[in-house]
Order: C-alpha cells, then sequence, then structure tokens
C-alpha cells in the first residue's frame, strides 16, 4: 500500500525531471537486492543528468566571471546533507525510476527530492542537499549565491518544498 508522497513532491508548476537506471550486480548485495549505498550513488548521477539537462556545470570555471571577480577558483556544489528512506527490495536486473525534483533553492543552496519506483510501486525516496560553493586551493569552500540565470532553470523542476 503505497501513502502520501514524499515532501517535495507536492503538485506546483515544476515537472520532475525522470532518469531510468538497471539495478547491475555490483549494485547489490549478498541477499541480491540493491545494497542501501546503491541509492546514494544513484541520486548523484540522477541529479548530474538534470544538471546536464538544463546546461547547469557541475565545476564551473566560468562562475567567478559571471559575478564579476577573478578569483582563481571554480564554483561546484558539494553535498552538505543527504538522506534515503527504503520502501521495498529491488533486486539485480530490476529497472528503476528516478523522479527528481528541486524541493528548495536558497541564497546558494539546492534541496532535491528524489523518488524511486520499479514496475510502478514506490521503492524509496532521497533528500539531498548541495551548496554552491567557492573552490580554492587548500582553502576550505566558501558558499556563493546561485547566480539568477542558474535559479531560473533550477525552477523548472521545482515542486514544492
Amino acid at each position: 500500500m503505497e501513502s502520501s508522497p514524499p515532501a517535495g513532491f507536492a503538485a506546483r508548476s515544476g515537472v520532475p525531471f525522470r532518469v531510468q537506471r538497471r539495478v547491475e550486480f555490483r549494485d547489490t548485495d549478498a541477499a541480491g537486492i540493491a545494497h542501501f549505498s546503491a541509492f546514494f550513488f544513484w541520486m548523484e548521477s540522477a541529479e548530474h543528468e538534470l544538471l546536464r539537462e538544463l546546461a547547469i556545470a557541475v565545476v564551473d570555471g566560468k562562475g567567478s566571471a559571471r559575478q564579476g571577480s577573478d578569483h582563481g577558483g571554480h564554483e561546484s556544489w558539494p553535498r552538505v546533507s543527504a538522506g534515503c528512506d527504503y520502501k521495498a527490495a529491488v533486486r539485480f536486473g530490476d529497472e528503476i525510476d528516478i523522479l527528481v525534483t528541486v524541493a528548495e533553492i536558497g541564497r546558494s543552496s539546492v534541496t532535491y527530492a528524489f523518488r524511486f519506483e520499479h514496475a510502478g510501486a514506490w521503492v524509496a525516496q532521497g533528500r539531498v542537499v548541495a551548496v554552491r560553493c567557492l573552490m580554492r586551493g587548500d582553502e576550505p569552500p566558501a558558499a556563493v549565491a546561485i547566480p539568477a540565470d542558474i535559479v531560473s532553470r533550477l525552477e523548472r523542476h521545482r515542486t514544492g518544498g
């Protein structure tokens, strides 16, 4: 029995971004089901596909030029939080659909919500928070504002929060 959708999937103007994956042998545990850690790789992979679809660089060497400075570094999206809740098992060879939405957009952060389905059944839900950061050599990452053009593109898949 399926319960209500996870946070981040409430109806709004955006549409979930959908990708498919097949559970590979390397993704399974000794019992033959997908290991919990595989879902974290799938979330990262699906996020990167979404960013590519929106023409947003995962590692952006031009971010400083857009913001009017030359800091000698690059901008990227390190994760500051990630989690996943599991509802049902998937096994080697199963095809899964991963639906990605943008649940929240902050000044420098994006919260993604993920819903995993197999044959139309809800398998798992996840959430990842990524922060746009300036990366310079040995210095710690420094949060920077997400440029308006990137916010605008992310909004296409914003469905709630």
